[in-house]
């Protein structure tokens, strides 16, 4: 039967609270069940005059607010204003009723740049939600998956200049060198002398933007090239964020692993495996993974060797000698230790000369083939042979379902593909606080499901003992 509405209740008024208007499984309800947010006052007090000035706009609400926009993926504060405006579940989960006034869409970039710019508390809110989810015990930090993803930043790929930067210096540059000259002075070589180091070899010539100059020139296989930032992030087997840093995008994954590792080691020092693909596969990540005492668990790299030439592989080290056997028998002695940390083993010239092999092994002018082994090499070969356990083959795939379901979700759920801002702090902001948001949504969940399990617990065995007890009356 054909019926009609001809919106008959439009000018009606009604009675109704607007609690009774948000639907039961609304996301925002069962966030509000997880998380205080009170504590944001304890995070901003000192942000905020007590005595002087016109009273502020809750900081919690504004808060609420930004959350609200990473939460459902709306892409600006302005659109999320609007949404706020006419969405009732927003509203509750703001505290307002039907007719309360929606700050202005700019309140809260004024505030960021008066009072939260040059601050960490982004940071800690991320912190005060992992934590609140530590506390319940659903972040299991016994394997740690580390990765990275790029952000399009808001720049135009055209608009760009060439500029010569300062490279800036390995972390572990004075270690690197102390074993540098251990292993020349056992060779009987003579250590280097750095401080007569050429200082026009710490630069290097980057293309930066104009439009945005603190993002990054980012291009990776199929990528086309563009300017981004990239998101280096932790996280554990449930999918918790555990922590992130935010880098121009053409800063090199192993070298900001530094950073990540550190904090979440500070945090969870209960970590037992660190979970990474080939890009951190360097022999400074596995020395400090292993150092610690904690198992590297690393992908196979393939060589980085021409088609038609012998791999790197085939050609054996002997560790007792101290030399390398070519696929032909031939030896590769040990010749010097660079400044790099790489020890080098080179063939003889005269008998290279007359080998039938040479076309597959090298086509350098003076007839001989070098080889390089970095002397934490040893390290390497270790992260290889876990490559081999049955540890590895069950924790290394589940990268598939943790940090890059993690990148997955964060890109098509939470809006961040790409951003609307520009500078390293704001898309900083940006990323504290979708994973927030992330963390928040799961936390949120998880308490839920807990709850209905405990209430349900609690019934059937209210209910065993009543008829366990009429059971023993008759």
């Amino acid at each position: 039967m054909l019926s009609k509405n001809l919106d008959k209740a439009k000018g009606q008024y009604q009675i109704v609270a607007i609690d009774e208007l948000v639907p039961k499984e609304h996301v925002v309800r069962s966030i509000l069940n997880a998380i205080d947010f009170r504590f944001i006052y304890d995070e901003v007090k000192d942000l905020y005059c007590d005595d002087f000035g016109r009273p502020s706009i809750d900081p919690v609400v504004l808060f609420k607010m930004v959350l609200i926009q990473y939460m459902f993926g709306i892409r600006s504060m302005r659109q999320t204003v609007k949404e706020i405006e006419v969405n009732l579940a927003y509203r509750w989960f703001l505290g307002f009723d039907f007719y309360d006034t929606v700050p202005h869409f700019c309140t809260f970039s004024k505030n960021y740049e008066r009072r939260f710019k040059d601050t960490d508390i982004f940071e800690r809110i991320f912190n005060k939600i992992l934590n609140e989810a530590v506390s319940c015990g659903f972040v299991n930090a016994s394997s740690v998956f580390i990765d990275s993803t790029h952000i399009k930043a808001n720049a135009n790929k055209k608009k760009k200049v060439e500029e010569l930067v300062k490279v800036e210096t390995k972390k572990y540059k004075k270690l690197l060198e102390e074993e540098i000259s251990e292993d020349r002075i056992q060779h009987d070589k003579k250590p280097f002398n750095n401080k007569d180091d050429d200082p026009n070899d710490n630069i290097k010539t980057i293309t930066k933007s104009t439009t945005d100059p603190e993002s990054g020139e980012f291009h990776k296989g199929e990528h086309e090239k563009l300017f981004a930032y990239s998101a280096h992030t932790a996280c554990d087997k449930h999918n918790f964020i555990l922590t992130a840093t935010v880098t121009p995008a053409n800063i090199h994954d192993s070298v900001v692993f530094d950073d990540v590792y550190n904090k979440v080691k500070t945090k969870f020092p209960e970590i037992e495996n660190v979970v990474l693909d080939a890009g951190y596969k360097t022999p400074w990540i596995c020395k400090q993974i292993l150092d610690d005492e904690r198992i590297p668990i690393l992908p196979y790299k393939r060589p980085m060797t021409k088609k038609g030439y012998y791999k790197k592989y085939e050609y054996v080290y002997d560790k007792y000698y101290d030399h390398y056997v070519c696929p032909n028998g031939e030896i590769l002695k040990y010749s010097t230790t660079n400044k790099d940390g790489y020890k080098e083993y080179k063939s003889n010239s005269k008998t290279c000369q007359h080998c039938e092999q040479r076309e597959q092994c090298t086509q350098n002018k003076l007839f001989n083939k070098l080889i390089t082994r970095h002397i934490w090499t040893n390290y390497l070969d270790e992260a290889e042979i876990i490559r081999h356990t049955p540890l590895w083959k069950e924790l290394y795939p589940q990268r598939s379902e943790t940090i890059e379901r993690v990148f997955g979700d964060a890109k098509e759920k939470h809006g961040m593909r790409y951003t609307q801002l520009r500078g390293l702090k704001k898309v900083k902001m940006q990323v504290y606080l979708t994973f927030a948001c992330m963390n928040l949504k799961k936390l949120a969940k998880w308490k839920k499901i807990r709850a209905e399990i405990t209430s349900f617990i609690e019934k059937t065995s209210n209910s065993f003992t009543f008829f366990k007890k009429i059971s023993f009356q008759n």
